[in-house]
């Protein structure tokens, strides 16, 4: 998933609170409860908004205890962890690039104690100059194509992939130019209205009390009333307001410069030939974002890793972990060999979790990542990724969203593989994100996804929706447990995560303006959503030999 993916989802709400439940589950007739907590089918409805505290935290939460659809974080710290640190995993981030002097990360990065800083000299002989805390597969690019729109500039595929790329580009070009003209429009209605309110106000700032108070006599302050009213209801401030159009005005403009414009070549500053897997001098060992913008990672990395209790803006998932950052994701579609280059860069230097919070619905060179998702299994690597943000099911090939584990929704080509779904913050039918992507096969499981407080470039914390910020919370969960549990196989921990997430039966609504729902077990391989307390106490069993998974 891109970064301009995600601004294009900035504007989603939080979901309403409904009905649903699950309950308990035993594995393997071992007898051994996965849900160690009360009955969650008596698990009652949480009816007023969530605190500020909350909403920073809500992904850690837990079911029973808070009615928030949390990972049981706080709780698994709390009853089981204590003061446990566990053995120092390393988790790779194969995103967008990381923020390298954030205060809430700079303690928890991974440093290539062989190779010597800035020398220009590949000192441990890895293949990689002076790569520090990880790699940059994208050297100084930043925008990009996606990636139907570079096989169309060059040609690349048969005649009915390129007529199925050539249909999406026009009707996604078109989209995005209804979409910039659009906001374009209601940006200059809002910002002419701020104006003449301010003005009859005689205030720079002004409340929605304050709006209620205008008396309006002729027909142009009454549409800036009525205009502004609306947008109270998007945002608590008009100032919030203009800044939300102003990304959305910014995603569409980039989508049209870059993404969607078939005569961009957003790779020329990297110089290599992207579609040549043995052309491999390219990049530099500086895997920090490259503008502010390119929040991403940072973001991503602070989910997993940020540093706990520190008095610092945000804890991570993990307690004990050492964050290598691969920049491999652009401003548009990653690259094939940038990815598959950058897993098993990831494998050869020690990591035992990759988090690939990315993903596009055409791979030329599929097979490259394929055979590098293989090697990281037989090196016994964990490879956790998002599902996607279309509202779609991965199980109707139209919808395919690469990498995956499954082609064709066949047997899978690795037991390595967790497929994340996202959540929102309020449990009951809408409990899963109108934009997640869901399927029975080619999703495993859901985690907390929308409006996640974590770390942005520059010291800075923002909220962010996606399944991007799904995945992190799993591979959270999964170098927590091997941390504690380090003999415990990629394979048996992506088992652990399946098998103790808490199952939730209700019915829940899929897609944005779909008409469909389904349970959880209808549109995910486990049914469940992931819970690190559970995990934790699963992989116990496992590794003293008295659970079998």
């Amino acid at each position: 998933m891109t970064n301009s993916y995600l601004k294009s989802i900035f504007a989603l709400s939080i979901a309403t609170i409904l009905t649903g439940c699950g309950s308990t589950k035993t594995v393997g007739g071992s007898g051994l409860i996965l849900t160690p907590v009360e009955n969650i089918d008596a698990t009652p409805l949480k009816i007023s908004d969530l605190t500020t505290s909350e909403k920073n935290n809500w992904g850690h939460l837990d079911l029973v205890t808070d009615t928030i659809p949390g990972m049981s974080v706080d709780k698994a710290y709390a009853e089981i962890i204590k003061n446990k640190k566990g053995t120092k995993t390393i988790v790779a981030v194969l995103d967008s690039g990381i923020d390298l002097t954030h205060e809430d990360l700079v303690n928890v990065l991974w440093t290539n104690t062989k190779e010597k800083a800035g020398n220009g000299i590949d000192d441990d002989g890895n293949g990689y100059i002076d790569d520090i805390h990880g790699y940059n597969f994208l050297g100084e690019s930043y925008n990009e194509q996606l990636e139907y729109v570079r096989m169309l500039r060059l040609g690349i595929g048969d005649a009915a992939t390129l007529a199925k790329a050539k249909t999406k580009l026009d009707t996604k070009y078109n989209e995005a130019l209804e979409g910039k003209q659009q906001y374009e429009s209601i940006y200059q209605a809002v910002k002419n209205a701020d104006a003449d309110v301010k003005k009859y106000l005689k205030k720079e700032t002004y409340t929605k009390e304050d709006l209620a108070s205008i008396n309006a006599s002729d027909e142009t302050m009454q549409r800036n009333v009525a205009i502004l009213n609306q947008m109270f209801g998007i945002n608590e401030t008009i100032p919030g307001v203009l800044e939300d159009l102003t990304n959305g005005l910014k995603y569409y403009t980039e989508q049209l410069n870059y993404n969607l414009n078939i005569d961009f070549n957003g790779r020329a500053p990297v110089g290599d030939n992207a579609y040549d897997l043995t052309d491999v001098d390219y990049g530099n060992g500086n895997p920090k974002n490259r503008i502010d913008d390119e929040s991403h990672g940072t973001h991503v990395a602070g989910i997993i890793a940020a540093e706990r209790n520190n008095g610092k803006g945000v804890n991570g998932v993990a307690n004990n972990v050492a964050i290598m950052s691969i920049r491999a994701v652009p401003n548009g579609d990653e690259y094939d060999k940038d990815i598959a280059k950058g897993i098993r860069y990831a494998v050869d230097n020690g990591a035992r979790v990759i988090n690939g919070s990315f993903g596009k619905s055409f791979s030329p060179n599929a097979d490259w990542v394929y055979d590098a998702i293989k090697y990281a299994a037989d090196k016994n690597v964990l490879f956790v990724h998002a599902a996607g943000n279309d509202g779609a099911d991965l199980d109707n090939p139209v919808n395919a969203n690469f990498p995956n584990d499954q082609i064709n929704n066949g047997p899978e080509i690795a037991d390595n593989v967790i497929t994340v779904g996202a959540l929102n913050p309020k449990y009951g039918s809408e409990l899963v994100a109108s934009y997640s992507n869901y399927g029975k096969i080619n999703v495993d499981i859901f985690a907390p996804g929308t409006d996640i407080y974590s770390t942005y470039p520059n010291n800075d914390y923002e909220y962010s929706p996606g399944t991007s910020m799904a995945a992190p919370g799993v591979a959270g969960v999964a170098a927590l447990v091997m941390s504690q549990y380090p003999s415990l196989t990629a394979a048996e921990v992506k088992k652990v995560i399946l098998q103790s997430g808490l199952p939730i039966k209700t019915k829940v609504v899929l897609g944005k303006n779909t008409g469909k729902s389904g349970s959880l077990n209808e549109v995910s391989t486990s049914g469940k959503i992931a819970n690190a307390y559970n995990a934790l106490i699963l992989a116990s069993k496992v590794a003293a030999g008295q659970v079998k998974l």
